[in-house]
C-alpha cells in the first residue's frame, strides 16, 4: 500500500455524506413539484365541472366540484348577467415538514343554459 492510497481512505465515504443530502433535497423538490401539479389539475377539473353543473341549473354543483376536486377543497360559485363562475382552491398535500404554505385554485366559467330561463341561485360561498 503505497503513502497515497493511504490519504485516499474513507474519501468516498466522505463524499457520499455531503452529497446525500443534495439528492435527497432534490428528491422533496420534485415530489412537492408533482404534487403540486397534480392539486392543480384537479382543481381545474372540478372548476370545470362545477361551472358545468351550475350551469345546467345543477343544486348540487358545488358538491359536484368537491367531488372530482377532493374532500378538502374549497368552492366558491358566483353568478352575473347569465354567465356563471365556479372557483375551486385546495392546499396541496404531503409538503415535507408539515408544509401547507402551497395552495392550488383554479375557475372556471360557463353561460346558463338559455333553457333555463334564469340565472341559478345567487352568489353563494360553501365550505368543507
Amino acid at each position: 500500500m503505497s503513502v497515497a492510497d493511504g490519504r485516499d481512505r474513507g474519501s468516498v465515504t466522505a463524499e457520499l455524506a455531503v452529497g446525500l443530502p443534495g439528492v435527497v433535497l432534490l428528491l422533496v423538490a420534485v415530489l412537492t413539484v408533482a404534487a403540486a401539479g397534480i392539486t392543480q389539475l384537479r382543481c381545474a377539473d372540478g372548476a370545470r365541472a362545477g361551472a358545468r353543473a351550475a350551469a345546467l341549473g345543477s343544486e348540487d354543483a358545488a358538491v359536484d366540484a368537491r367531488r372530482v376536486a377532493g374532500d378538502g377543497a374549497r368552492v366558491a360559485i358566483a353568478t352575473a348577467g347569465g354567465w356563471v363562475t365556479v372557483t375551486v382552491s385546495a392546499d396541496v398535500a404531503g409538503l415535507p415538514f408539515g408544509g401547507g404554505a402551497l395552495r392550488a385554485s383554479a375557475s372556471s366559467v360557463a353561460r346558463v343554459e338559455p333553457s333555463l330561463g334564469a340565472a341559478p341561485a345567487p352568489s353563494a360561498v360553501v365550505r368543507p
